[in-house]
């Protein structure tokens, strides 16, 4: 068994931290998953989220999204241009955490259940 302490996978989701140290970034970039661990050299190219988290974060943000939108227009009926100005920097700024989010926290699970980790 391991030395590390078990990490949970929602601290290590919100964090964006190694899901072997808790310590390490786990981004290299917006949502590019780093090779290794700096601070425990856990080997994490072997780890992969594939399209999972983007579906999710299409079809339930839009959904979140679109239920506020009508509610806003028929609620306040601003113009358009209000609408524009409010609901694209909620999406793209929901939609990136979200992706980090979901894709941290699949990439805890499958460190957690030793799916694809490459422990060393």
């Amino acid at each position: 068994m391991s030395d590390w302490p078990r990490q949970s996978p929602l601290d290590v989701a919100l964090r964006a931290t190694c899901p072997r140290c808790g310590r390490g970034k786990l981004f290299r970039g917006l949502l590019t998953v780093v090779d290794r661990c700096s601070e425990c050299d856990l080997d994490l190219r072997g780890n992969d989220a594939g399209d999972g988290p983007a579906v999710l974060v299409i079809l339930a943000l839009g959904a979140i999204i679109m239920m506020l939108v009508f509610w806003v227009e028929f609620r306040y009926e601003p113009p358009w241009w209000l609408h524009v100005l409010i609901w694209l920097p909620v999406t793209f700024g929901l939609a990136t955490w979200m992706l980090r989010f979901l894709k941290a926290l699949l990439v805890a699970q499958q460190y957690t259940h030793r799916s694809t980790a490459l422990d060393e």
